[in-house]
């Protein structure tokens, strides 16, 4: 059974939401930090989680010219995966979403996963700019494209303010988590 990488852009980045979706402690994972070039993460409208689109789909929802910043998704690359993990968090994403392979660049080098980091942690401080010069390492990996770009609101969605205001409710209660 070959193992699979997968790259995550909302809520799926916090160790303790993976691991409550794939219904394991994740310690046969590793996990780094990366970019996915040519896509946009926005708000999903009447939700607190993102969805993920190219931005040749995207970039008529917003009345200017985005930075190259954000035409950029950063996220986490995670390896390892079983295929009983993939058809969990395929359950997870369910039809709003599709499953494809994408490029994206690691930023650092993988480490195990760790779940007991703080929500405070979790928030980078300022991450450095992305230069496509920089980005040398490409890895193909699978995310989760959104669907319906007339249900993505023209904002682009905020991990930080995910992490300050709604992840502790994905992660602590069984109401607002109806796949755990």
């Amino acid at each position: 059974m070959p193992a699979h990488s997968a790259f995550f852009y909302g809520t799926l980045m916090h160790p303790k939401i993976l691991t409550r979706v794939i219904k394991n402690g994740g310690s046969h994972l590793t996990i780094c930090p990366a970019v996915l070039l040519d896509h946009t993460r926005h708000v999903v409208k009447n939700a607190d989680y993102p969805g993920v689109a190219p931005l040749t789909r995207t970039k008529e929802l917003f009345n200017r010219e985005l930075t190259h910043e954000e035409g950029c998704v950063r996220g986490t690359l995670v390896s390892g995966l079983t295929d009983a993990d993939i058809k969990l968090l395929d359950s997870f994403e369910g039809e709003e979403y599709a499953r494809k392979r994408v490029e994206v660049h690691p930023l650092a080098e993988s480490e195990p996963l760790s779940i007991g980091l703080t929500d405070k942690e979790l928030i980078p401080h300022h991450p450095p700019p992305i230069s496509k010069g920089s980005l040398n390492r490409r890895v193909t990996a699978e995310t989760y494209i959104y669907l319906d770009v007339n249900n993505l609101v023209p904002e682009l969605w905020s991990w930080e303010d995910f992490v300050k205001k709604n992840a502790a409710n994905w992660y602590t209660s069984p109401l607002a988590f109806r796949y755990a």
